[in-house]
């Protein structure tokens, strides 16, 4: 089978895995229920659990709590600080969630009383009461974790894993050193927000160094020994950036243990760097309401059940995307997407009387190793028997050493898919 065609059956698999979540149900009976149902936070997971609560229930009241009236996406946001598009590409309002019928309601959840349910709102006031509620809370940063590291080094030391202001931090950063300088970028243990997310942003930063400021150079400095699609990225860089980029993984001494922001310090247990840029990828937790509601646990991560991403720890509450233990799909927004889908369906299904069905879930996670080219790594997984598994002979890596054009082919389909994902969730 040549590479093309395992790329192409790869991307099918996702294609299916993606329809298999949403069984047909029985328009009769959702027609006839009516419920309160809630989601708190506005990111691939929230508008997306909103928008298909409300196309499987017509006539119930669904309500998206979510403080900004702009959502500025992740994905593509590497694209940002690589220079090679705008921020302002990354915005998309909720007009659209609007025009389907659902409240928007742009205030900061407050506190979850499981008992009373209710969702408290903390702008306004008052309270909105659910039947049923969903949570994709998305990450928090586990401020002190790494020693040194605060919210006001996250203004010296951009961490830019939440678009918006700080990925245009650390853009401008990149512009304004020197031609001759060093960035440094630090990566955490897992688990974290895009497991590809930090090599792809340091492909993307060592081209606009060797195109912009070829004296520069960019080193990561790993927490951990091995990344997703580590083969396929060691083999662009040395093809690629040579000279531009260096990788040094917990065996090499690469492991953060502080920082300093006046003087723009990282230290190892070896060594002290001193850095021209830095970018701290600094440990992670679910976001804070999870913690307040009480569906995150003491890893700071919520606990699922995988079969409608209810969760373990409160009645009526599900919670999907970043926030969720629900190894081994990714936490990604491709994830985020498919498990609002399948959770809203399943919630449908509850309050309609119907019994919950299993399914099969994916995720494709597509990188970009320079402006016009890209790969890929896809997961297919089974939510049988109570819990999720990876399906074996399913999904996979693009293909080593593949020509140009095979990875150009994966670029356009990475542009397809935010295309499509962004047009899904916001449109």
């Amino acid at each position: 089978m040549s590479k093309r065609v395992t790329l192409s059956r790869r991307h099918l698999l996702a294609g299916l895995a993606g329809t298999a979540a949403l069984p047909v149900l029985a328009p009769r009976a959702i027609a006839q229920t009516n419920a309160r149902l809630v989601v708190i936070g506005g990111g691939f997971g929230g508008a997306t659990a909103a928008k298909f609560l409300k196309h499987f229930l017509p006539n119930t009241s669904v309500t998206l709590i979510e403080p900004n009236e702009t959502f500025v996406a992740c994905p593509f946001s590497n694209l940002v600080i690589g220079g090679q598009r705008e921020i302002s590409q990354q915005a998309f309002t909720y007009d659209g969630l609007r025009a389907l019928g659902i409240d928007v309601v742009h205030q900061t959840a407050g506190d979850v009383d499981v008992d009373a349910h209710t969702v408290s709102l903390l702008e306004g006031g008052g309270s909105v009461a659910y039947d049923k509620l969903i949570m994709s809370p998305g990450v928090d940063i586990r401020w002190g974790a790494l020693e040194g590291y605060d919210e006001a080094a996250a203004e010296v030391m951009p961490h830019a894993w939440k678009a918006g202001a700080q990925t245009s931090l650390l853009r401008q950063q990149l512009e304004a050193m020197e031609d001759g300088g060093l960035v440094v970028m630090s990566a955490p243990l897992a688990p974290f927000r895009c497991p590809p997310g930090p090599y792809e942003r340091a492909s993307l930063i060592a081209h606009y160094l060797k195109t912009q400021k070829p004296a520069s150079k960019l080193l990561i400095l790993d927490a951990k020994d091995s990344f997703s699609k580590k083969p396929l990225f060691l083999e662009a860089w040395a093809k690629l950036y040579p000279d531009h980029l260096e990788w040094r993984g917990a065996a090499d001494f690469g492991r953060v243990v502080s920082v300093d922001a006046p003087t723009m310090t990282l230290s190892t247990d070896f060594e002290d760097i001193a850095a021209s840029v830095a970018n701290v990828i600094p440990p992670q937790k679910a976001g804070e309401i999870a913690e307040r509601a009480g569906v995150a646990d003491e890893t700071g991560w919520c606990p699922i059940n995988p079969l409608d991403f209810s969760s373990t720890l409160q009645p009526d509450i599900h919670v999907i995307g970043d926030a969720t233990i629900a190894a081994p799909m990714p936490k990604s927004a491709f994830s985020a997407n498919l498990q609002a889908k399948f959770c809203a369906m399943q919630i449908a299904r509850q309050v309609a009387g119907l019994d919950l069905e299993p399914t099969v879930l994916a995720n494709t996670c597509y990188s970009y190793i320079s402006p016009d080219q890209a790969i890929s790594i896809t997961g297919v997984y089974s939510n049988a028997d109570g819990q999720l598994a990876s399906i074996d002979g399913a999904g996979g890596l693009s293909p080593e050493n593949a020509d140009d054009s095979v990875r150009t082919a994966e670029a356009a389909q990475a542009d397809t898919w935010f295309r499509t994902i962004t047009q899904e969730a916001f449109g």
